[in-house]
């Protein structure tokens, strides 16, 4: 199975519905896909639920989205840094809904949608605000509690390299939360500087195969390349 090559942004986040929800990969800057994340302002989806590590930085990606009212609810890990001045005035505004999740978890929780597991226990969260009403159970004398799968039905992916195939290859800590959620969506748009023909990847450095890329689109001078490191 191989990816569609789409010439531009717009062609590739086409189709997007309104309500969806959008997994955005990226730690703060490094990673994040702010030329899809653009391309998804101008489709005019509404009522989005964004799953990242964040909640935005600045005036651009999440931000943005944030910034025109096309998203509904945040779950991240981080909403709140010194420039997040779009989802604050948002949330205190009652704009915006916001699910709060430990980042190991976070993490957990869109790994066990791509591998198919129906939950999982952690101590993390126990007896704090984020434990409560999900279920909670001792284990050889160690408190934890239940967490489910998040699962999405678009993940927008900033990868360095791919080949037509669609298989992935990422720069240094732009890597972050890409591959977890290229498996845990329902369709995974990409986009990265440079595609390759197929089989000029070495298959020990592919990250993302392509049977989890939907759509790729090549960007030539991406935003932030220089802060992946």
């Amino acid at each position: 199975m191989s990816a569609t090559i789409c010439a531009t942004t717009a062609e590739a986040v086409a189709g997007i519905a309104d309500g969806s929800t959008v997994m955005i990969g990226g730690f703060g800057s490094p990673g994040q896909p702010v030329e899809l994340i653009e391309a998804l302002i101008d489709t005019g989806a509404r009522g989005l639920t964004v799953v990242s590590n964040n909640a935005g930085n600045g005036d651009h990606g999440i931000a943005a989205l944030i910034r025109e009212g096309r998203v509904d609810k945040v779950i991240c890990s981080f909403p709140r840094q010194s420039d997040s001045h779009c989802f604050d005035a948002a949330y205190r505004a009652g704009k915006v809904e916001l699910e709060l999740v430990p980042q190991g978890n976070l993490a957990e929780r869109i790994r066990a949608a791509s591998a198919g597991i129906g939950g999982f226990f952690t101590p993390t969260g126990y007896g704090t605000m984020l434990a409560e009403g999900k279920e909670v159970r001792q284990i050889d004398g160690v408190d934890y509690v239940l967490e489910h799968p998040i699962r999405a039905d678009v993940a927008l992916v900033k990868a360095h390299r791919a080949d037509r195939l669609g298989n992935l290859v990422y720069r240094k800590t732009a890597r972050n939360f890409g591959p977890i959620m290229a498996s845990a969506a329902t369709r995974t748009i990409v986009q990265v500087e440079e595609i390759v023909e197929t089989g000029a990847l070495d298959p020990e450095v592919i990250v993302t195969p392509s049977i989890f890329v939907d759509q790729v689109v090549a960007i030539v001078d991406p935003a932030d390349a220089e802060e992946s490191a």
